[in-house]
């Protein structure tokens, strides 16, 4: 009888960790599926996360592809200068001297439109696109030839070489009026004084001085605050955020007006949705120091011939959006700079105007140029 409870005992105990064992392996595939469906979750919204990332990116570079082929401007010429580099260059009208406009830093030659259109009425005009900006692709790093080691890329010397093999690759007549404005009067000083004989006037909108970037104020705005802003834009170009914002109305070219065409407005839609042009334009601001620094150096090495006249043009103030002690700078610098390097310069100022001009009050500026033109075809007559 004892045996027997024993025996009882020993089977109700023994069934015991077996009805245990078989809980805890029940409770497993609870586990396991809250496991795989936490990962599910996960795994759905990552993919939603990609897809929100990836897709305007992809879209942007597909529309690019197909706005590049179409958006280029009729007339235009994609020049080849060597180096397996080419060149966009688009000429108006007929007529000499022949006019060469020099964009400011980090746009394309869309910015000259209303200038072109209204000098080309009298005479040859042409514009251009540095490399990089605009229609200029930029040659790839392992198709150049060493060129960027003594000028660097997006400098002053690495573009006065550029439009130098473009003048002569598109066999444009000399001499000729070089005008340039902000960059583009670093990169016309560089030139004419390198190559005086190919340029019988130079002129300068808004000229930046090149003891500019010694001032702190000047270089805390122009490395913490514009080349950030920038580099922004380039962000936002790549990531195919740009063309949304545009599409929201919420980014906008800076040519606009009635009397701008929807060629221009697409096109400058264009270039702010391609961070290609958006990295050139980078480049160009950041590197603008050491332009400034290779125009100071070259001015020294070789002054101006007295045959090539200049003349100034400056607004009021340099920019308007600019803080009133920044803009007290430049114009100190500039009138300093003007009385060193070009005493006898024609120097013009333009009320209730500032670096923009050239594309928001162009009637202002093309007054002068006109004159410019019209005086140098009657010395032509003459001779």
């Amino acid at each position: 009888m004892l045996r027997r409870k024993t025996n009882g005992r020993e089977d109700a105990d023994s069934v015991k960790p077996d009805r245990k064992k078989t809980s805890e392996d029940s409770a497993v595939p609870h586990v396991t599926v809250s496991q795989r469906s936490c990962w599910a979750v996960v795994s759905f919204w990552t993919k939603v996360l990609l897809f929100i990332i990836f897709t305007p990116a992809f879209l942007n570079y597909a529309s690019l592809q197909r706005e590049g082929q179409v958006l280029s401007p009729t007339g235009a010429q994609l020049i080849d200068i060597g180096l397996g580099q080419q060149i966009h260059l688009l000429c108006k009208g007929y007529g000499r001297p022949v006019v060469f406009l020099d964009a400011p830093a980090g746009m394309s030659s869309d910015i000259w439109y209303h200038v072109q259109e209204s000098l080309s009425l009298t005479t040859k005009v042409c514009t251009y696109d540095r490399v990089g900006l605009g229609f200029s692709r930029r040659t790839l790093q392992n198709e150049t030839t060493g060129t960027e080691k003594v000028w660097g890329i997006s400098t002053t010397g690495r573009m006065v070489d550029d439009l130098h093999r473009l003048v002569k690759a598109a066999d444009i007549a000399t001499p000729f009026i070089l005008i340039g404005s902000e960059l583009g009067t670093l990169n016309g000083r560089f030139y004419s004084h390198i190559h005086d004989t190919q340029v019988s006037d130079l002129v300068l909108i808004d000229p930046i001085p090149e003891e500019v970037f010694e001032e702190e104020k000047w270089q805390q705005f122009w490395y913490s605050h514009l080349v950030p802003s920038l580099q922004m834009m380039q962000f936002s170009a790549a990531a195919g955020l740009s063309r949304l914002l545009i599409i929201l109305g919420l980014l906008k070219p800076v040519i606009q007006g009635d009397d701008v065409s929807e060629e221009i407005l697409q096109r400058q839609k264009y270039l702010l949705c391609n961070p290609a042009h958006q990295s050139a334009a980078v480049d160009e601001h950041f590197f603008l120091n050491e332009s400034a620094s290779q125009v100071r150096e070259i001015s020294r090495y070789k002054p101006l011939s007295s045959k090539t006249s200049v003349h100034v043009i400056t607004g009021e103030s340099f920019d308007d959006q600019l803080p009133s002690d920044l803009n007290q700078v430049v114009a100190e610098l500039q009138s300093k700079f003007l009385e060193r390097s070009y005493p006898s310069a024609n120097h013009i100022q333009i009320r209730g105007a500032d670096r923009h001009m050239i594309y928001k009050n162009p009637s202002s500026v093309i007054k002068y140029l006109h004159k410019l033109v019209s005086q140098r075809q009657s010395n032509q007559q003459r001779q």
